[in-house]
């Protein structure tokens, strides 16, 4: 772990995580995020279909069901309710979108909703108008996210389709929507649809076949996206194949390489000229499935002001990459978690979570000790127990024999080095 010290003057070995809301226990949670209105709410998306809010508060006991379409939503394995994004002007016009896979025939589905006049905590569910139908050949590769960047325009993110290594080469296509960032204007309905193209949209009116909606292609299953507002830079966490997981500050109009490049490695044939590589990548002995988090930007981790922090859904570990737009990146390790990661989202101060598949919403903190799951810590205190047992006994052999030089090992001889499970992959 980097231990140089930091701009607070703390170590970055410091941070550890805990449980943010530890009254609440949550269904598969995949999205934490604010809607922005000043009502110091969070909202949690769990991927079966169904939406929670509650009050931003420590101590908070219970949460309330804001949205339940699991009657519309196709869930097992990388499918279900992926992503959840508020209007702008959310405040004044009560409107949400949802990113979620339906089924027969299987599909992505960008809807629009709106919150109930009497109820702020409860949606209206027969509110919902569909922007865009997405046909989706494979159960894997879905994206998910939904976000409005600095411009007003909602950006979408859709994986290849899945199976394995982009069979129908999707993502170098054009013609399709799948393994891009989509961005379309959700306040102008046009030409029979729900929304309209921005007219700085790199293909809009172009006459070639090419999708109007593509802001950037060349992507393999980006996850999770974000906007740092003061940059307005969008950076991407785009999941590998096999061997690299690379993050991608995306920009209108290029070719993120998949499935021509994998990272920054060759993946199978074609024209890598006019590329884009990635900021940043890893290699599987580090995780397997990068999970795309935010530059942070709260009061809480002076350290961390600036950095964009993720992580990685297979190995747990948290990273803070320090990157300006120009010179080489640093990259260090901050966390090693033990959690099954699978989102980050922040509050109304920019402050940042963390969602996991242990059911619970965990927040970085740079006084906590380190969570540990529940075998390592009882193993910990097993090998302490038995080390102390051994001192004593040592002691007083010591005493009643002083020239014996008999050694005891702190451990049974037959105790070995078990291989950790194999963790089920997002990929």
């Amino acid at each position: 772990m980097w231990n140089s010290l930091d701009r607070s003057g703390q170590t970055k070995g410091e941070y550890g995580v805990e449980v943010a809301f530890p009254n609440l226990t949550f269904n598969a949670p995949v999205g934490i995020l604010s809607p922005g209105d000043g009502s110091n709410r969070l909202f949690v998306i769990e991927q079966a279909g169904t939406i929670q809010v509650f009050e931003n508060s420590r101590n908070v006991t219970t949460s309330k069901i804001f949205l339940d379409i699991r009657d519309r939503v196709l869930y097992s394995g990388e499918q279900g309710l992926l992503g959840l994004a508020f209007h702008p002007n959310y405040r004044q016009n009560g409107y949400f979108y949802v990113n979620y896979v339906a089924d027969n025939a299987r599909r992505t589905v960008i809807a629009r909703y709106s919150v109930t006049a009497a109820d702020p905590n409860q949606a209206d569910r027969n509110t919902e108008l569909i922007l865009l139908e997405v046909a989706q050949p494979f159960a894997n590769h879905k994206g998910g996210q939904l976000a409005f960047g600095p411009d007003g325009y909602l950006y979408i993110g859709l994986g290849d389709g899945g199976s394995a290594g982009d069979p129908l080469g999707n993502a170098q296509s054009l013609n399709t929507l799948l393994g891009k960032i989509l961005r379309v204007n959700v306040d102008g309905p046009s030409a029979g649809r729900s929304y309209s193209i921005p007219l700085d949209n790199p293909y809009a009116g172009n006459t070639l076949g090419y999708r109007e909606e593509i802001y950037a292609y060349g992507l393999r299953n980006p996850w999770r996206f974000s906007f740092d507002p003061p940059t307005g830079r969008l950076w991407v966490g785009d999941v590998g194949q096999s061997q690299r997981e690379e993050i991608d500050i995306v920009e209108k109009g290029k070719n993120y390489g998949w499935n021509i490049m994998e990272g920054t490695l060759t993946y199978s044939s074609g024209n890598q000229a006019g590329l884009e590589p990635p900021v940043w990548e890893y290699s599987h002995d580090q995780g397997i499935a990068i999970i795309g988090g935010y530059v942070y930007r709260g009061a809480s981790l002076i350290g961390l002001v600036g950095d964009y922090v993720y992580g990685d859904y297979g190995s747990g570990r948290i990273w803070a990459l320090r990157y300006n737009g120009t010179g080489t990146p640093v990259n260090i390790l901050i966390a090693e978690t033990g959690l099954t990661i699978t989102s980050f989202g922040l509050d109304d101060k920019s402050e940042l979570y963390i969602c996991a598949f242990d059911g619970k919403i965990h927040m970085l903190n740079a006084n906590a000790v380190p969570e540990f799951p529940y075998n390592i810590a009882y193993a910990v205190l097993i090998v302490i127990s038995l080390l102390t047992a051994v001192v004593a006994r040592k002691r007083l052999l010591t005493s009643s024999q002083p020239h014996s030089s008999r050694q005891y090992s702190p451990l049974p001889s037959d105790c070995e080095r078990k291989p950790k499970a194999q963790e089920h992959r997002l990929s």
